[in-house]
């Protein structure tokens, strides 16, 4: 087995078999918040409060059974390092946009008004750090496009 093999696999390992494991049935507590700002092209700059999701237990149950996300909230999933991100809606009641996150805080992709409940993969389309959830709609609303900074510590741009 070669080195690169091992790396991957072993970032693998505590993800395999995880989604079996947890079936939630509920919402998940409120997770601690923290600040991010979204910097357009056009220098407009969007503040939002955002649950940190960084452990692999709230990834998996992130925004499920919530009835509604505030315009100004969302969620942020740190992956840890940059990689591919799949995500979906099952059980997840209200629509919402996903941005995916470069390492620096570039937008590399977003899925507006994802489908409730839907088991279809959403894909970042490459490698990203992380991913925020925020209310669908919001997105196109404040004219948040690919490209645009997501400033927050884990791209070491916090404002």
């Amino acid at each position: 087995m070669n080195r690169r093999y091992l790396l991957v696999l072993a970032a693998l390992l505590p993800f395999v078999g995880h989604a079996q494991s947890v079936d939630p049935t509920g919402p998940q507590p409120a997770l601690p918040k923290e600040q991010l700002a979204i910097v357009t092209r056009d220098g407009g700059k969007h503040d939002f409060t955002v649950e940190m999701a960084l452990k692999t237990e709230q990834q998996t149950v992130g925004e499920m059974f919530r009835t509604s996300v505030p315009a100004d909230s969302g969620m942020l999933f740190d992956w840890g390092m940059s990689r591919e991100s799949q995500m979906w809606m099952k059980n997840t009641l209200v629509p919402l946009d996903m941005v995916f996150i470069k390492s620096d805080g570039t937008i590399r992709a977003i899925a507006e008004n994802t489908v409730p409940q839907s088991l279809a993969v959403i894909d970042s389309h490459g490698p990203v750090r992380a991913t925020l959830e925020l209310q669908g709609g919001i997105t196109a609303k404040l004219g948040i496009r690919v490209g645009d900074r997501v400033q927050q510590r884990l791209f070491g741009n916090a404002p």
